[in-house]
């Protein structure tokens, strides 16, 4: 049996920045997961660390817009009828969530967290020699109609009140940014503050190769075999049991699944969004230089080593449903209309799931009830963003330390009735 002072359980993103820093901070650190680093959700996300997020991606209040959703005639989304009843408290909770007061509410307890994000990946990736993955060109939306970029005023205001940079471009600006695109479009908002990741899971390896060289351990096991053992916490793994004071979940779409047992003295009400990639062949002589959104075609482009990645919109079914195409078809059709690309790489699209909170909020703190175990997970659409920066709070709370930024935001407290 091996004692260590704590151990994380996944190494997604999440989990591998956390127990990075909890080892900075001199603790012995055990990271444990069934798969090697990076090789589920941090493997096939968008590729882009969005230093100038602002507003979450919300639920539309226009009902026509809600009408085409609910007629699957949108790329943006689609569902399983057999799954949405039980999404629907979530569902409810989002929608509120998803006004606009709230949404500016939600939007200023996100950007302390979000305007670090750059920067505590930068201080991760430069020791880990994994800057060259990184690409500081920004991010770019793009809008086919006039009233779209319309639409995005009140974040463009939010991003002018807290200084985060932007520039709007019209069709001939963004060509010059990717002059690969085809016309169609009338309009983009390139936002600076944004890193792009040609290798999102290699990048998650990169992290967890510095970990081990820091000392670290790295362990294959399953985290469901979590349990208390006197006063500490123990988990199985092939190399045998390992005791820790303190455990960190951060398991991302399977965290629930371990914490059911356990019954915390408040649910937590997480669902997953599932979504799907594909990469395409570059054509000769067509690059893309940053990530490219295109909100009414249904994806997100980015250039990676695999090919260039289409990612789609949100899916709501249960999390271990079999996978769909209809998406990812409207997706293939959409992009060949945008940019030249060549065949579709998959023989089968990659199938991933978004952990969220209505509040669109992780949780990052201890769990109530629980001593010496603390949370890390529901970072929604911006895992990749918000790992390394979450580990830092994590372990500032593990150890006491003054907190990089209010922690109350993330409690996962906050669903406590009256709280």
């Amino acid at each position: 049996m091996a004692r260590t002072d704590a151990i994380v359980l996944g190494a997604g993103i999440v989990g591998v920045s956390a127990a990075l820093h909890l080892k900075a901070r001199g603790l012995s650190v055990a990271l444990v997961d069934r798969q090697a680093p990076g090789e589920a959700t941090s493997f096939g996300n968008a590729g882009v660390i969005e230093g100038s997020a602002l507003l979450p991606v919300s639920l539309p209040r226009d009902p026509l817009t809600l009408l085409r959703h609910a007629l699957k005639l949108s790329p943006q989304s689609n569902y399983r009828l057999a799954a949405l009843p039980g999404y629907a408290s979530w569902l409810t909770a989002y929608f509120r969530a998803s006004a606009p007061a709230a949404q500016a509410v939600i939007g200023r307890e996100l950007r302390p967290i979000l305007a670090l994000a750059r920067a505590e990946h930068h201080a991760l990736a430069k020791p880990a020699r994994a800057m060259g993955l990184l690409s500081a060109t920004g991010y770019l939306k793009l809008y086919h109609r006039e009233a779209d970029l319309a639409a995005t005023a009140v974040e463009r205001a939010l991003a002018d009140e807290l200084g985060v940079a932007y520039t709007v471009l019209d069709a001939a600006g963004v060509r010059v940014l990717e002059p690969a695109l085809k016309p169609g479009f009338t309009a983009a908002v390139h936002w600076h503050d944004c890193d792009n990741v040609s290798d999102p899971g290699g990048l998650v390896k990169a992290y967890a190769a510095l970990f081990e060289q820091q000392g670290g351990l790295s362990l294959r096991g399953d985290a469901r075999s979590l349990r208390r053992s006197g006063a500490r916490w123990r988990v199985e793994t092939a190399e045998g049991p390992v005791d820790a004071d303190v455990a960190v979940v951060a398991l991302g779409p399977w965290s629930l699944d371990l914490l059911k047992p356990l019954a915390l003295p408040a649910p937590l009400p997480m669902a997953v969004k599932r979504g799907y990639h594909v990469h395409f062949a570059a054509q000769p002589g067509v690059v893309l230089n940053r990530g490219v959104t295109d909100r009414a075609g249904g994806f997100a482009l980015q250039w990676t080593k695999g090919g260039i990645r289409a990612t789609t919109g949100v899916e709501f079914a249960r999390r271990d449903d079999p996978p769909t195409d209809i998406q990812v078809r409207r997706v293939i059709a959409n992009v060949r209309k945008l940019l030249p690309v060549g065949a579709v790489r998959e023989a089968e699209p990659w199938l991933g799931f978004r952990p969220a909170f209505a509040d669109s909020k992780p949780v990052i703190g201890p769990a109530p009830g629980q001593p010496g175990l603390f949370l890390d997970f529901g970072h929604s659409h911006w895992g990749l963003t918000l790992g390394p920066v979450s580990g830092r709070l994590l372990a500032d709370l593990v150890t006491g330390a003054t907190p990089c930024i209010d922690p109350a935001p993330f409690a996962p407290t906050r669903f406590a009735k009256g709280a």
